[in-house]
């Protein structure tokens, strides 16, 4: 990140505003709200602005003077000199003085974000300093997500701090506390509309009931790498996880969506490089649920669909331990989404069949003389690693050689490349293009859509 968000508490404090134009009004303004003391360096200000700093009679109408930073808790330039504002930052840096200038971020040591003010709830959104009407759009959806009613939402789970503090000993038992809480809608809508009896006793009910989460373990299909193809409850399981399991099919950018204090175990699944094996993980996630964690495992595509979901579960009905399933976007339908490849097709395709490539000894026994079906998609993951004997195999059994096949890598991610040939063609363009796991291999009439249909670039993502 290009600047580290932190809050500043300006109360009282003195802040040096250089300039008085439209643009310093607009920031004394925030500022004030901030409650910060206000001096203002200009030879003339503007009526606002002028009523801002009036109370305190903190005006200092003078020519910039470097040595008149000195004292202050933070300084913004708005002036329309950049040597004037150049000069004002390098000071402010001398003395370690945050600086904020107005427009141009490579001068600031801080910038001031967009503000969503549900005082004592405070949300900020900023670019950076890149796009400012960007971020006021983003704080605009807030602002209609989160009515001012907030505010008062906020100030009552303040107050009951304390209390919840006193009831729960540890951290653990008061997040879980505060997770079953803001989990129920009818609490938040009798706070929101000032019912407050009624919130009250909810609040007591919710404090009542057990101080010790249950663990439970939640097995969560994660996709095939695009964060934003997660469903709503595999987000919300995923942000309640104490500790995340994952491995190297979860997608980058999918890990940062877990509470920033979960713990995250990974655990391999590379082939012939397991750093967990499966048995190790089964126990696990068994010791960890036992032991009263929320677990998460996070696994690439859907659990049931290769994803040895089955096995996991297995141990955990046996043991009585609590867990869900989450299905997720097959690794099948992502990749063929994204590469414009329809897996069906009234003129191609009217089945689809899902195979597993993996070899074992170098060998891979499947019903080939099955795979016969011209008007069925064969779709093999994890396949790269035996693809010579799968177009050989297809071959044999009597598929056409200049039957169409991809090569779908790092399917729905920002890298994603789709490699394209025939059965006949294909390991020699493997060797030239030289992809890298995660791929799939889709077979049939429906790659020829791949040129006419194709949609996606890494450059939307």
């Amino acid at each position: 990140m290009d600047y580290f968000p932190v809050g500043l508490k300006l109360s009282g404090q003195p802040v040096l505003i250089v300039g008085g134009g439209v643009i310093a009004t607009r920031k004394a303004r925030l500022l004030a709200r901030a409650g910060a003391e206000l001096w203002v360096m200009a030879p003339d200000v503007s009526d606002e602005l002028a009523s801002l700093i009036s109370a305190s009679d903190r005006v200092l109408i003078q020519e910039w003077d470097e040595r008149s930073l000195d004292g202050f808790a933070a300084v913004v330039a708005a002036t329309p000199s950049r040597p004037v504002n150049e000069a004002i930052s390098r000071r402010a840096r001398e003395t370690f003085t945050p600086v904020n200038v107005v427009d141009d971020p490579d001068l600031c040591t801080f910038i001031i974000p967009a503000i969503v003010d549900r005082n004592p709830l405070i949300i900020s959104v900023s670019s950076s300093g890149s796009s400012p009407v960007l971020a006021r759009r983003i704080r605009s959806d807030i602002e209609a997500r989160y009515p001012s009613g907030y505010a008062e939402l906020s100030r009552y789970l303040g107050d009951r701090r304390g209390q919840v503090a006193e009831h729960l000993t540890t951290e653990r038992e008061r997040r879980y506390f505060w997770e079953r809480l803001l989990d129920s809608n009818e609490f938040i809508d009798l706070v929101l509309t000032s019912n407050r009896e009624a919130a009250d006793a909810l609040f007591e009910k919710v404090l009542s009931e057990g101080k010790s989460p249950r663990g439970a373990v939640y097995l969560i299909g994660a996709g095939p790498g695009d964060p934003e193809l997660l469903t709503f409850k595999a987000l919300r399981l995923l942000q309640q996880a104490d500790i995340v399991l994952y491995d190297r099919l979860i997608g980058e950018g999918i890990l940062e969506l877990a509470r920033r204090d979960a713990d995250k175990i990974y655990v391999g699944k590379q082939r012939s490089e397991h750093a967990m094996p499966q048995s190790e993980i089964n126990a696990t996630l068994l010791s960890l649920a036992k032991s009263g964690k929320r677990v998460a495992r996070l696994k690439g595509g859907d659990p049931f669909i290769f994803g040895r979901g089955g096995e996991e579960i297995e141990g955990l009905l046996t043991a009585g331990v609590d867990f869900e399933v989450v299905p997720g976007v097959t690794a099948a339908s992502g990749a063929a989404c994204y590469a414009g490849i329809p897996l069906t097709h009234r003129d191609h395709a009217q089945s689809v069949r899902f195979i597993t490539g993996h070899t074992k000894d170098h060998q891979l026994d499947l019903p080939w003389q099955q795979l016969m079906n011209e008007q069925e998609t064969l779709v093999f993951y994890m396949g790269l690693a035996g693809l010579a004997i799968i177009t050989r195999e297809l071959i044999r059994a009597g598929r056409r050689p200049d039957t169409p096949i991809a090569i779908i890598e790092k399917a729905t991610r920002v890298d994603q490349r789709v490699i394209s040939g025939t059965l006949a063609s294909i390991q020699q363009v493997a060797e030239m293009e030289k992809p890298e796991a995660p791929t799939l291999l889709i077979i049939g009439g429906v790659v020829t859509l791949h040129s006419s249909l194709r949609w996606y670039s890494p450059q939307q993502n």
